[in-house]
């Protein structure tokens, strides 16, 4: 039995343990991670851009957006069973990629990514207890709800806990 879910880019899923989440290829995505220590409810999101008002027309994807993907998180994660009050949080990812000469605000994804997430949560009164967060290298990022680490592999710093 394969006991990890994968969450893939703009994308989010929810677990229990003793299953884990993994979501690969933070770049300057940030990989969100909410967690109840009541339930053992766990869900992780896989954030591409800072707000869904830069969304084309059409049909939103809400896991690609921050403001969007915490909300739809948090629902799927009641729906489980957890308790909303008792929710923290970790975050990983957000690294500037790419060295722009210019100062354009657009191009500074990893960290409006960071400020998005970390706004949102603010908002909704969800503490952020550990982060990894900037730099320039991209990160793989795994979660144990048993053990509640978020293992966190980064291309140039080898393997970490937080």
């Amino acid at each position: 039995m394969n006991d990890v879910v994968k969450v893939g880019m703009a994308d989010l899923n929810i677990v229990k343990g003793p299953r884990t989440i993994r979501t690969s290829g933070l770049g300057s995505c940030v990989g969100v991670v909410l967690y109840d220590d009541y339930s053992n409810v766990s869900g992780m999101a896989h954030v591409m851009l800072p707000d869904s008002k830069l969304g084309r027309s059409g049909t939103l994807n809400v896991a690609k957006y921050a403001d969007t993907a915490i909300i739809e998180l948090i629902e799927q994660m009641k729906n489980a069973g957890a308790r909303i009050y008792g929710l923290k949080a970790k975050i990983a990812g957000g690294a500037q990629m790419f060295n722009f000469s210019s100062t354009n605000e657009m191009m500074r994804i990893g960290p409006r990514n960071v400020d998005a997430v970390k706004e949102k949560l603010k908002e909704l009164r969800i503490p952020i207890v550990a982060e990894d967060v900037g730099g320039s290298s991209g990160r793989t990022i795994e979660f144990n709800p048993a053990t509640k680490k978020l293992n966190i592999r980064t291309v140039s710093q080898g393997v970490k806990e937080i």
